[in-house]
């Protein structure tokens, strides 16, 4: 009898997965291009103010568009939001490529988001109707190793292209790449259409509020003035609250037993993996005084070692996933633990490099099987409902640890805390997530069934 690995795709499944793959390399190397090219974009444009905003519009567009992108996945078929959502990035490169001012900036980056937001619940729809079940485990891996390429080069080839030929050419260099993905992507997924089923109600205008409320939150957390917190973040989180309970399941916030526990642990993974490694670098920098080649250098290895990490677990599909995902937390508080000490001058940055190797593993060991654990809750001519769950999940840990991660720094950019102190809060809060994953989260794992 032939183990999974060795079940054969077809000629019409392997070329959709190349174009799944390429989709997410195609997200992967604009998210880090860009972000290397702002600070210069930026300072041209005279736009310090906005920098922040232009991060932030990417991100909560990005939210309620794979929201619409699961629900019209369901209700039409995936190819139609792929296209849609290949036309809106195209539309938002050209934006930002154009832009005269820093406004127009911002436009960009809304339509670059709301137009990648789709690919994510679309490829794991498409994995979950379209490859073999005994294959789909590898094929989330397969997934999310197309960002490991994009890590490793996308941010040196940006810098040379800005230096060489200026900010505008990262935007207008990523087209032709767009273009040749939707062709490639597109052609074998025609044929898989939307199933008969009954549909929820739309969920969009709750992914609207939600993204506005987390948008409040983040920006209300960072303002100067107590009155101003109070007034801006706390109706955001109200607004946030009463939004998320209606697109994600009921118990996620007290991870109930099976779909709501899994979900929560992947709320819980991304915050503390971004409370760590979105700041380490800012460490090797204020800190250290390193160049910034070193400091994203830093923390390259984690996205190496994620992708290990999943396709160790890939190779074991059968391994109780309340354990993996345990055994995943536990490897990611190590991790955190071990980057810790990057907050005295002295400590090299080489450790921080090893250490943060350890945390991207463990984030790796966790995140496929909570993505093969999620989609057996999707039923036929759901999948793009449950898949842009696990989407918004990710999202939401993202936006609200970087909501909390900034607003610490910020505070210590106008009070006696020091920036070693603001980043120790950010670890000290990874590694609380972490536990609570591993301790109270994870042991309510269950698969559908």
């Amino acid at each position: 009898m032939s183990s999974p690995a060795q079940v054969p795709l077809t000629r019409r499944q392997r070329l959709l997965l190349i174009g799944l793959v390429l989709g997410v390399t195609l997200v992967a190397f604009e998210v880090t291009a860009v972000v290397t090219a702002m600070p210069t974009i930026a300072d041209q444009l005279h736009g310090d103010s906005l920098f922040g905003l232009a991060t932030a519009v990417y991100t909560l567009a990005n939210m309620v568009a794979l929201v619409a992108a699961g629900e019209l996945a369901d209700r039409r078929g995936p190819t139609l939001p792929y296209v849609l959502s290949i036309i809106t990035f195209i539309t938002g490169l050209l934006v930002a490529a154009w832009a005269p001012t820093m406004v127009w900036i911002v436009i960009g980056r809304l339509l670059q988001g709301a137009g990648t937001g789709g690919f994510a619940p679309i490829a794991y729809t498409l994995v979950q109707r379209a490859m073999p079940v005994e294959r789909q485990p590898k094929m989330f891996a397969i997934l999310s190793a197309g960002w490991v390429l994009p890590s490793l080069f996308a941010p040196a080839l940006s810098g040379w292209v800005v230096d060489a030929f200026g900010w505008r050419w990262v935007f207008l260099g990523i087209i032709p790449f767009a273009i040749t993905v939707g062709v490639l992507a597109v052609q074998p997924m025609r044929r898989i259409g939307s199933i008969e089923a009954d549909r929820p109600n739309s969920r969009i205008g709750f992914a609207v509020m939600a993204a506005g409320g987390i948008g409040a939150l983040a920006t209300g957390l960072q303002m100067a003035h107590p009155w101003e917190v109070a007034t801006v973040a706390a109706p955001g989180a109200l607004v946030a609250w009463w939004a998320l309970r209606r697109l994600l399941p009921h118990g996620v916030l007290r991870a109930a037993t099976g779909l709501p526990a899994i979900l929560a642990c992947r709320i819980l993974a991304t915050a503390a993996f971004l409370g760590a490694d979105t700041f380490i670098p800012l460490a090797a920098d204020r800190i250290h005084g390193a160049r910034p080649l070193v400091q994203g250098f830093v923390v390259i290895g984690a996205a190496l070692s994620w992708t290990l990490g999943q396709w160790l677990r890939a190779r074991r599909p059968g391994l109780d996933p309340a354990s993996a995902v345990r055994h995943g937390f536990m490897v990611m508080t190590l991790g955190v633990l071990l980057v810790t000490p990057v907050l005295w001058p002295g400590w090299p940055l080489a450790a921080t490099f090893a250490g943060w190797c350890v945390g991207g593993l463990g984030m790796g060991l966790l995140f496929n099987p909570t993505t093969v654990a999620t989609m057996t809750y999707a039923e036929p001519g759901h999948e793009g409902f449950v898949s842009s769950q696990v989407s918004l999940a990710d999202a939401v840990g993202f936006s609200l640890m970087g909501g909390l991660g900034g607003a610490s720094v910020a505070i210590a950019g106008r009070t006696s805390l020091t920036i070693n102190g603001a980043l120790g809060i950010n670890f000290a809060i990874a590694i609380a997530l972490t536990c609570v994953g591993a301790f109270v989260a994870s042991p309510r794992i269950r698969r559908a069934g």
